[in-house]
């Protein structure tokens, strides 16, 4: 009986504009210029305190901070899915690995849990997925192991059975902190980080988990 925990950004849905356009909305409103997306990628994955204080630099005080980091939820909440999808592929690979016998699936992710779940259920993907978890879910974040912890608790799967599935060392050092499997996909948003927090295989695209799990437990 597996357990597959998902992160969400990079891994399940690319909000890479999205995110983006409200990193700069919120620039432009603290007087700052834009900067590139790709930047923004480089920041994300730690939750939305940590992106905002590295969009705004070392030299910003904790009332901009605040500040900042309230503008933006409020307009990443309306903006979200202006032009966020899933990445090709993941609906498929989903619906293939819900008729492995008794799998769970999972989503664990450092973005706010009301927007997450928003987004998630927009996009047609939340039948797919027992819980949803995400930065403000518990009072720690990834990678911290609670999430990953409390899932298998309240699963009864065992760490043999669980893997954590992501796009950065973020979702890699979180699952060996917990001491579970962990996979990486190489499309996502931050995928370079693994050179320093190797997974334990990678995957180009989810049907190539897929094919995996659904292998190993036919």
């Amino acid at each position: 009986m597996p357990l597959l925990i998902f992160d969400l950004d990079g891994t399940l849905i690319d909000s890479k504009r999205d995110l983006a356009e409200s990193v700069n909305a919120t620039r432009i409103h603290m007087g700052l210029p834009p900067i590139s997306h790709e930047l923004v990628s480089t920041y994300v994955g730690n939750g939305a305190p940590v992106l905002i204080r590295r969009v705004l630099g070392a030299q910003a005080s904790e009332d901009e901070i605040a500040r900042a980091l309230d503008y933006f939820i409020r307009h990443y909440a309306e903006h979200c899915l202006e032009h966020t999808q899933p990445y090709p592929g993941v609906v498929a690979a989903l619906d293939r690995l819900r008729t492995t016998p008794n799998a769970k699936l999972a989503i664990l992710t450092n973005k706010p849990v009301r927007i997450s779940t928003h987004i998630v259920n927009r996009l047609g993907l939340g039948e797919h997925f027992f819980r949803v978890y995400g930065g403000n879910s518990f009072d720690r974040k990834k990678p911290d192991p609670i999430g990953i912890e409390t899932l298998m608790d309240e699963t009864g799967i065992g760490r043999e059975q669980t893997v954590m599935i992501g796009d950065s060392a973020v979702d890699i050092r979180t699952a060996r902190n917990a001491r579970v499997g962990a996979c990486g996909v190489t499309y996502g948003f931050q995928p370079e980080t693994f050179a320093d927090e190797p997974p334990d295989f990678t995957v180009d695209d989810l049907g190539g988990l897929a094919d995996r799990v659904l292998s190993h437990y036919a």
